[in-house]
């Protein structure tokens, strides 16, 4: 029981690591939590069931669409509501996202009420039997397998590319940036662009494993605050680590304890990291805008 608790709770938290590394790197290039995000998640999800329920589109032309479909929609939303406030203070910022979140909840709430639908696997075929303790679902192994990819190549782009350490410049000292002649609008437009990007595959890669519906964001949100916060806000490691733990934990307190307390464990994470060590796992004792 315990391996198959493990490997499952490692799917699950490749997908929480997703959508918390989305949030990361536009922390991490723009010092702004973006409390929209899990919305960015759910749109994903409905920008794959939309032309595929609709149109009758095959799966990789609607995940395509999805995928284009949110980073403009990331880049409409810096470029319209983040950067009109970008010398306000941080409870403003905050509650622009906050009301965003409500506005996308509300429109698709407006087209499919509370109706919960189902989308097909990305990949099918026979589980995958490791030896006589757990089973490892093809679905999962895509997971796992996106997962390892993206966090290797932000890896790379954040500490071994010269665009890379220009963004995180420009997040620490946009003044002082932008009198060297770097761009410091369009490199925030771009951070937005790909937190939607990562919150949309995160939601593509979990809806067939789950169902779709418009709350779904909401819940994501929580877990991925949760990853964040064990962690350490604006760390790599730190979504990682985070995220991968979270779903182990929620899958062993579901398997031992209660399946009635999963829900609220993101919530215990919280408020004992909070607690005992506020800045996470990597995180360390600063001032920042967050």
């Amino acid at each position: 029981m315990l391996p198959q608790l493990l490997i499952s709770g490692i799917a699950v938290g490749c997908v929480y690591t997703l959508v918390a590394l989305g949030m990361t790197i536009l922390f991490r290039s723009t010092t702004i939590v973006n409390f929209c995000h899990g919305e960015f998640f759910m749109l994903g999800a409905f920008g794959v069931l939309v032309p595929l329920q609709l149109f009758g589109w095959p799966y990789p032309a609607a995940i395509a669409t999805s995928l284009v479909l949110l980073l403009v929609v990331g880049s409409i939303t810096e470029r319209l509501l983040i950067r009109p406030l970008k010398n306000a203070p941080f409870v403003t910022l905050a509650m622009m996202t906050v009301a965003l979140s409500f506005f996308l909840k509300g429109v698709s709430r407006f087209f499919y009420g509370r109706e919960v639908v189902s989308l097909p696997p990305l990949l099918s075929g026979d589980p995958i039997e490791l030896g006589d303790f757990a089973t490892l679902f093809p679905q999962d192994l895509l997971v796992i397998g996106f997962t390892v990819v993206v966090v290797v190549l932000l890896a790379i782009f954040f500490a071994r590319t010269r665009l890379g350490k220009v963004i995180q410049a420009a997040s620490q000292t946009p003044r002082g940036a932008s009198l060297v002649g770097i761009n410091v609008p369009l490199l925030r437009n771009v951070m937005w662009a790909a937190g939607a990007f990562m919150g949309a595959a995160a939601g593509i890669l979990i809806a067939p494993s789950t169902l779709v519906y418009p709350d779904m964001g909401g819940t994501m949100l929580i877990r991925a605050f949760a990853a964040m916060c064990l962690g350490g806000f604006g760390s790599l490691p730190g979504a990682i680590i985070g995220g991968v733990t979270l779903g182990v934990l929620e899958n062993l307190v579901g398997g031992y304890v209660s399946s009635s307390l999963v829900e609220i464990t993101a919530y215990l994470v919280i408020v004992i990291v909070l607690v005992i060590r506020p800045q996470g796992i990597f995180g360390e004792w600063k001032q920042s805008r967050v």
